[in-house]
Parts: structure tokens; sequence; C-alpha cells
């Protein structure tokens, strides 16, 4: 794959960092996903003087931007073939939401409610075949992010050797995503991890029970907002550190 050699970019690649703070609002406005939140200063400090200098920095909220015809390699082919069958099996064009090409990786931000057809149509067709499920993880971008939960699924076609990613976003009230087990049985127990750690509900999952917490655990660890508890610790001569979730953040 060839890129510019002004910018480091493939064919169709869009850095998020060329985006404006209007073009995030416009590509939010449009259906584009937005997977961050925008940070102050270096440090995360909040409630005392700054003494870095770096206080003043402001980092916008990353926004994975949509790649331009052409991708580049052997993305446009896979892009074709799956349109093509899309059209075939009566897939709306608007099931993709976004693509993106970063890092010699491509990206389909899909919606959820097409995600089953579009997995039968990567696997089933005979210009993808894509047959193994490799990997289903999930993703908390925190509480200042609307669809803050992603689930993201690393799709392999061992008759192509090409590797693809889904990911599929939702919000926190409303966390549920059909499961893809009856069409890639290993994403079994990779759907109950991602249950288990961001809360994400696998819809006709055949049995989404917790894998990792026991049974009775209460929230879902690896969530932003989930409290990190623990017990201050005392030391000689008066000095007591806190636990985690009161110390100062520095991320």
């Amino acid at each position: 794959m060839t890129t510019d050699k002004n910018n480091g970019l493939a064919p169709g690649q869009a850095s998020s960092a060329e985006m404006s703070s209007a073009r995030q609002d416009e590509h939010e406005a449009h259906g584009g996903v937005v997977a961050g939140r925008a940070r102050q200063g270096m440090f995360g400090v909040r409630g005392s003087g700054d003494t870095s200098g770096y206080g003043g920095l402001t980092l916008p909220a990353y926004v994975p931007a949509p790649a331009q015809r052409p991708y580049g390699g052997w993305f446009d082919e896979v892009s074709d073939e799956l349109l093509a069958a899309m059209r075939e099996r009566g897939i709306p064009v608007e099931a993709i939401q976004q693509v993106t090409v970063d890092r010699g990786e491509i990206t389909y931000y899909v919606r959820r409610e097409h995600l089953l057809a579009l997995c039968r149509t990567l696997r089933d067709d005979p210009a993808l075949r894509f047959e193994l499920c490799s990997s289903v993880s999930g993703v908390d971008y925190g509480t200042e992010v609307a669809q803050r939960l992603h689930a993201v699924y690393h799709l392999t076609s061992m008759t192509y050797r090409r590797r693809i990613r889904l990911e599929v976003a939702v919000d926190v009230d409303d966390a549920h995503i059909p499961s893809v087990v009856e069409v890639y049985p290993t994403a079994d127990w990779q759907e109950r991890e991602a249950w288990d750690m961001f809360g994400i509900i696998f819809d006709g999952h055949p049995a989404l029970t917790r894998i990792l917490m026991p049974d009775d655990w209460d929230g879902h660890p690896q969530r932003k907002d989930y409290p990190l508890g623990g017990i201050p610790v005392e030391y000689k001569g008066g000095a007591e550190i806190p636990p985690p979730d009161q110390r100062r953040a520095y991320s």
C-alpha cells in the first residue's frame, strides 16, 4: 500500500487530528462516530494550582475520520464485493455507518440492527469468506461521550488471508447488541466477557452469564465510571495514602 509522503497517510485515509471542532460537530450531526471526550491539561488535574505549565493544553475528542475512496490495497475490492452482496440480500447501504482506514487497517462502523445480516454476508459470500471471528471486545469511551460503549469484532478470511474490523456503538442506557454466536460460535465466551466487564447485552446469546467475576457481582469493572474503591493506607509518622477513588487523577 502506498502512502502520501507529505503526511504518511494511506490512500483514502484522513487523520482525526486534522478535523476542526466545527467539522467534528458536523461529522457527528451527520451520523459519524465520535469515540472519545475532549480533555484539558496534560495530567487531568483539577482543583489545584498548575505548576507544570501544561494546564492550558487542550486535546479534542477523538473522531475516527471517514475514509475516502480509493481506500488502497485490497480494501476497495472487499468494500465493492460487500456492497454488491448487500444489494443482493436486501441490506440497505445505511447499515454501514462509516468506513475508516487507519494504520493499514480498515474498520466498518455498523448499525446494530444490521449486524447479524452483515456477519452472515461476510461469512457466506464467495468473494468475501470471512469465516472466523477471532475476537470480540468491548470499549467504554467515558461518561461524556454519546454512544460510549463499543463492541469490536475482528473477522478473518482464511481463504483470502485478510482481516477486517466491525464496530458497533450503543448508548449505555440501551446497551443491546444482537449476539453473533449463531454465525460465529467462537464469539460465545468473548461476548460473555464483554458483558461481564462492560455491561453490553448481547441479545440472543445462548447463556449470557459472567465469566470473570462472581455471578452476584455488582457492576461492570471496566466501565469508566466504575468505582475503584479501596481503603486508606496509614504509614509510620502519620502519613496516609487515600484509597484510589479519592486520589488525585493524572490521566
